[in-house]
Order: C-alpha cells, then structure tokens, then sequence
C-alpha cells in the first residue's frame, strides 16, 4: 500500500490533491491514501470560522468547502485528525469520527480504524498541561477562551488510547512527542529553529500524553506536524525492542517538506475504510463516563466488562458490516456569490453519523449535554495551578514563530 502523509494543510485540499496527481503521473503509480496530520481546517461555511482559531488575516474560507458541497470529490481517499486551527464546531459534531465531506474521514478527538489490513490510530488536538484533566466542558457558542482550550488534548482520550492491546502500524498526532528530539538530529533541527533550542534543553517541546502513547502503543510509524519543519527520528523500545519510525511534516507551501509517500506492507487492494473491533469496544466501555464538565473523568466508574463489549461490537459488526455509516451535510455551504452566514444557528448540531453510531453501540448521545458553569475547576494535581490555567504562553501554539522572526507573512502555527 501506498500512502501519502501531509503534516498541516491549513484548508489547502486543491493544491495538496493537485500534487499528489501530478506524482502519480510523473512516477506512472498509484497512491492508495492520504493522512494528514492537522490543522486540516474543515471550513463549511461562513459560520465556521467563527469557531476558527486563528488570526483575523488567516480567517479565510480556503477549498475544504468544494468538498463539502460536492463540486470535487477528493481523488484519493484522505484520513485526517485535528490540530490547533480547526472548524471546532464542525468536528465536535464528529466526535467519535465520520466523514467530513465524501472520501475525507476525521478519525476523531482520539480514534482507530482499519484501511484495509492497515490499523491507524490518532490523537487530535495539542497538548497543554492546564486543561489536559478537564473533561470536554466546551459548548457553543464558543468564548474567547473556549475556542482556544476546545482543541487541547484530554486525559479521557488518551485513557482510551491506552487501553488499545492490538498492534497498531501508523499513529498520527498534531504536535511532537515530548523527547522526540532525543532520537534524531537534533543539532540540525536547532540550526533550523533556533528558537526550539531552550524548550528541548528543557524538556518541554512537544506533548507528553503523546510521548506516554508511544511508549504504550509502539506503532510502527509515527506521523505528526504542527512545528512545520521536517524531522525524523528512529525510537528503539526497550532492549532491542521494537522501532517506531518517527516523521514530522511541513505546511503545504512551495519549497517546503510537506509531503511524504511511503510503502507499508499490506493485504492487495483495493482498499476500504473499516471501523476498528477492539476500538469500538473500548468507546463502548467509557462513553457512560464521558466528561463533559470540568470534572476530572472518574475511570473506575467505567464498570461495564471490556470482554463483554467485545464480544456486542463482534455482534453488531457482523450484522450490519464494518464499514462507516455515510457522510451527511449538516449546515449550508458556502456560496462565493452570497454570504448566508446569517441563517447558521449558533449551537451544536447533531449529525446523524454520530447519532447512528451511537446506536450501534447502544450508547447515549451526550455531546449536546448542558455544561456547567465556566469557573475554575478543582486541582486534580500540580499541573493544574490557577496561574496557569488558560495560558496560552507558549509561542507556537498559535502563531508561526520562524515566519515571525524571519519578517514573513504566510502562515500560522
């Protein structure tokens, strides 16, 4: 199988499809998927880039929005999980996962499928110590502060992510593995980003629920963006132990490393997208945890038998297939001629992909539940100190510091 991994597309689908055509002519081949690694920006509509973080001069509709509405269909199937500038409200809506728009698949907040024989995992979103034990609080509209903290990664899908015993062969994530940088040139990456120099002495670049996902999972590939710049790395697990294959992408602009195609050993095609057994199961067994307060998740309220979800998934994917339940526009498109921004409501919508697979899971619907008031929550440990809770003091989480530093205007974080 053949894949092509972007690091950020930053809404720019046209021109990344457009590449990966031109490769395969070129190179007379086949590409059989596309996984990118955040900041993928699903913008429908107007409405959208209300729950878009990014500055006013990015706030832009960019080509997600031809997919939506059907005027192109992506050429080759393309995976996707979030990043820090994402349409929120739209992926809230995708929670579990499901289709963006036909042949574009959001693997969720934290999710696992299979294409075919090929097992991907992902976790979306960056990590920040203050709201890493919040539960999903956020709830639409979204304040100044809620648009920022949506898109931080939290204990409830890593706790997930964890339990997977099944081998998982390409992870993905937005931002680093905190200590990636030990496992590859790290003198070069320095001459590039001079500024990553003090947080790597220090320990501090990148995520450390990522980096405890690694050292759980040990996936044989392990793709990730956000820093734009190329880095790869070999991480060795253990004694002689298994080696996972670590690559960090670009952005999609001209010039730069932002693409990457590579071979992985698989079943013949072709290939479809499945939902993943034992992932499915492990969804099962939490969602009645599911935090959807600032509380902390209460995992040992999960009381339900992970053996006796198994074998109900195994059931139920024997009826009715494996395969996702089909996409389903749930808000206007945007139209170039006219802005309609004005007839979007403000809350959340259900999409019946999440509706039907929660029924399948025998499971309650919740996304939609009343959030309780936006104070403070209580310390559930040191990391969650009032002084920093809501900081958003490092650079890169939101602005793109080398084009900063370099005098350059063409991007963000």
């Amino acid at each position: 199988m053949k894949i092509a991994v972007e690091g950020c597309m930053h809404g720019d689908l046209d021109n990344v499809y457009a590449t990966l055509l031109h490769l395969q002519e070129v190179e007379k081949t086949k590409i059989d998927l596309l996984i990118c690694c955040g900041d993928f920006q699903a913008v429908r509509n107007e409405k959208d880039l209300d729950s878009l973080n990014v500055p006013p001069k990015y706030r832009t509709m960019k080509t997600f929005w031809k997919y939506y509405s059907g005027e192109k269909v992506a050429p080759i199937p393309t995976i996707f999980i979030g990043g820090n500038h994402e349409a929120s409200n739209y992926l809230w809506e995708l929670y579990y996962g499901g289709w963006a728009a036909p042949q574009i698949y959001f693997l969720g907040f934290a999710g696992v499928v299979k294409f075919g024989n090929v097992r991907i995992g992902g976790l979306s979103g960056i990590y920040k110590a203050n709201h890493y034990y919040s539960g999903h609080y956020e709830k639409l509209p979204y304040n100044e502060q809620d648009i920022r903290s949506i898109y931080h990664v939290r204990e409830y899908d890593v706790h997930k992510l964890v339990q997977v015993q099944e081998p998982i062969d390409i992870f993905l994530s937005h931002d680093w593995p905190c200590g990636i940088t030990d496992h590859g040139n790290v003198k070069k990456l320095i001459r590039q980003k001079p500024f990553f120099e003090k947080e790597i002495a220090e320990g501090t670049l990148g995520s450390q629920a990522a980096a405890d996902l690694m050292a759980k999972l040990r996936p044989s590939y392990w793709f990730s963006a956000h820093l734009h710049c190329k880095f790869p790395a070999l991480v060795q697990h253990g004694d002689g132990g298994s080696i996972t294959k670590f690559l960090a992408l670009d952005k999609c602009l001209p010039g730069r490393n932002f693409l990457q195609i590579f071979e992985i050993e698989s079943e013949p095609g072709p290939y479809e997208l499945h939902y993943d057994e034992e992932w499915l199961a492990i969804t099962k067994k939490f969602n009645p945890i599911f935090p959807r307060t600032r509380r902390r998740a209460n995992f040992s309220d999960a009381k339900l038998n992970m053996e006796e979800c198994r074998q109900f998934v195994k059931n139920k994917l024997q009826m009715r297939g494996s395969t996702p339940f089909e996409f389903v526009r749930t808000a206007p498109c945007h139209n170039p001629h006219q802005s309609v921004a004005s007839n979007f409501p403000s809350g959340h919508c259900r999409n019946p992909q999440t509706e039907a697979f929660l029924e399948l899971l025998g499971l309650q619907y919740c996304l939609d539940a009343y959030s309780e008031s936006r104070e403070l929550p209580q310390s559930s440990g040191s990391l969650l100190s009032k002084e920093s809770f809501g900081s958003e003091d490092i650079p890169i989480d939101d602005i793109d510091d080398d084009d900063e530093l370099n005098g350059s205007d063409d991007g963000e974080t």
